[in-house]
């Protein structure tokens, strides 16, 4: 009897022994005959990678492996295999379990017909045309089942997106063949009427009655269109004025084919003060403060004031602006600048005032107006030099010009542009009035081009050009005058310190001007990076570029402010100049 029971219990410690052990048993599941994307396909289907990691006994092994085969083969239905055939082998080795799937996916199902109906006039609109043209999969192609659902909700976002907004569908089948390995889809709308814009009603405005309506796009009885809607958030998204936009068409209560719409936007902060310090080697280090009035009045009237304090340039501005709300974006600007700039070759302040009238005009910001300079200046006195040295001009100017002015810009992310480019054409001049102390015209363009390549690198091209003619050089400020040098310009140099010279020997400006630049950035994480860069250019007078060339490496980074770069640049074969010069800008691509 003792001997029974020590053998019982000796039993049971053995039992509760193996017990955790079985319990532990983990599988593994091996997929073999098939690509990357179906053997996924398999295992996200199959119950058994359920268990790889999980407690699991033998007899749900044994089970779960019983299921395996049939939920490989339903895995596979919706890429077009119906008839694949799935060996499976199970082994295991103490508590670790190998299932094997050995999987042939067979012939593929291939569509040979393909019945998309509709009304004809539905049809024809181009975005529902396309959406239909686009239809995969196509006759010919194997049948996917993925695809065929968003092809489907395509067609119908399209209808849904042009007006057809009761646009249902009365038949959508998938027939298979399998005997055949073909499929036949039928996909038919019945679209009913094509829903008209009705009322647009704006709610929560600070404006007056009928300032806002002026950027919707779309009239009263124009054909329903969600892109119209999408183009109206973005006009009052951009204004600026509110701090959230949503423009919902209130289909709910749609009748008679016409749908109103409901926009409904929350005032942002009116008062947008700003300021920070900054440094650019152009123009030292420097405290900047704005203020800026969202709207002014009930009429949506703006208003920008800006004070820079920097080593070498400081500024006074003030803008006030009169939109003139429409597709075009119009608006009346009248704004004054002063300024004190502090150049290694030259020295002036000057008055600034402007009058312009800006829009958009077939793809570009068009800006047309007039500008009264007035001020004095120095040019060719070194910092610290006195003003009585040989060779320093000095020179007063009352300047009234017309200016004309072609913006373009294409790219996402202004501040990080993987793919985009710039372009900017200025023309501007005047001829000898009693306003003004000299005639000249000139024209001005500047190009930049980015291109992202080879995952983690960027090629920068920059380029810009400049010409002027005028009666009386002497007159003309160091504003209206080209020189070349500088961070934004051609690095190796000191700001605006590469130019023609007098004949003491200063750099006095030129008439022309022409500097190309080549730079390549590889990013070695997404926020910081290194730049090699070639600059060559010079401002000239008549034809004889004689071109100057900057050469070095740079570091960027992509911080929270935006872009830094640093970049360290040397002139190339310059007896006259040898120096390093340390480069710093801080700004967008764009």
């Amino acid at each position: 009897m003792h001997k029974t029971l020590h053998r019982i219990i000796w039993r049971m410690i053995v039992a509760l022994t193996l017990v955790p052990s079985l319990a532990r048993a983990g599988v593994t599941l091996k997929i073999e005959g098939v690509n990357d994307e179906l053997a996924q396909a398999i295992r996200s289907s199959v119950s058994l990678t359920q268990y790889a990691a999980s407690q699991v006994t033998p007899a749900q092994v044994h089970h779960l492996y019983a299921q395996a085969s049939g939920q490989a083969r339903a895995a596979l239905r919706p890429y077009g295999y119906y008839d694949p055939s799935v060996h499976g082998s199970l082994d295991h080795k103490g508590a670790q379990w190998t299932v094997v799937l050995k999987v042939s996916p067979g012939q593929p199902v291939i569509v040979r017909t393909l019945d998309i109906r509709m009304d004809a006039s539905a049809e024809k609109q181009p975005e529902v045309h396309k959406a239909v043209s686009q239809f995969k999969p196509a006759i010919g192609q194997q049948m996917n089942d993925g695809l065929y659902t968003e092809s489907r909700n395509a067609i119908t976002t399209a209808l849904n997106a042009t007006g057809y907004l009761d646009a249902k569908m009365t038949r959508h089948k998938v027939l298979v063949t399998r005997a055949t390995h073909s499929a036949a889809v039928h996909l038919h709308w019945h679209t009913g009427p094509r829903y008209r814009f009705g009322k647009v009603h704006i709610i929560g405005s600070q404006f007056r009655k009928g300032f806002l309506e002026r950027y919707v796009p779309f009239s009263s009885g124009d054909h329903y269109s969600q892109p119209e809607l999408l183009k109206l958030q973005e006009a009052l998204t951009s204004a600026d004025y509110f701090s959230m936009v949503d423009v919902q068409p209130d289909i709910e209560h749609a009748h008679n084919g016409v749908v109103d719409v409901n926009v409904h936007v929350n005032p942002a902060k009116r008062s947008v003060y700003s300021g920070g310090p900054f440094i650019g080697t152009d123009t030292g280090a420097g405290i900047r403060l704005g203020l800026q009035r969202r709207w002014v009045n009930n009429r949506g009237n703006k208003w920008k004031n800006e004070l820079v304090a920097a080593q070498r340039l400081k500024t006074l501005s003030t803008l006030y602006q009169i939109p003139m709300p429409g597709p075009d974006r119009r608006s009346f600007n009248f704004g004054a600048d002063y300024q004190l700039a502090d150049t290694v070759t030259s020295h002036s302040h000057s008055l600034n005032l402007v009058a312009n009238e800006s829009r958009l005009w077939h793809g570009w910001l068009r800006t047309m107006g007039v500008h009264a300079l007035a001020g004095s200046f120095t040019v060719g006195q070194h910092p610290g030099e006195p003003g009585n040295a040989p060779g320093i001009e000095h020179g007063r100017s009352t300047l009234l010009y017309p200016e004309i002015s072609l913006v373009r810009k294409m790219g996402a992310d202004a501040n990080f542009v993987r793919h985009g480019w710039l372009l900017s054409l200025t023309a501007r001049g005047t001829v000898n009035n009693p306003l003004s102390d000299t005639g000249f015209a000139q024209l001005l363009a500047d190009a930049k081009w980015i291109h992202a390549f080879a995952g983690n690198n960027r090629l920068i091209v920059r380029a810009d050009a400049g010409t002027t003619l005028v009666k009386d050089f002497q007159r003309l400020p160091p504003q209206l005058r080209f020189f070349a040098g500088g961070a934004r310009s051609i690095r190796g140099y000191g700001y605006q310190a590469v130019g023609p010279h007098n004949a003491y020997g200063r750099v006095i400006g030129g008439r022309n001007l022409l500097v190309g630049s080549v730079e390549v950035e590889h990013y070695l994480t997404p926020h910081w990076g290194v730049a090699t860069f070639v600059d060559a250019g010079n401002a000239f007078n008549g034809h004889d570029i004689s071109p100057r060339i900057g050469t070095g490496i740079g570091l960027r980074w992509r911080s929270p402010v935006g872009m830094v770069r640093l970049d360290l640049g040397v002139p190339v074969h310059d007896p006259n100049a040898h120096a390093v010069h340390l480069h710093i800008v801080i700004g967008p691509d764009l």
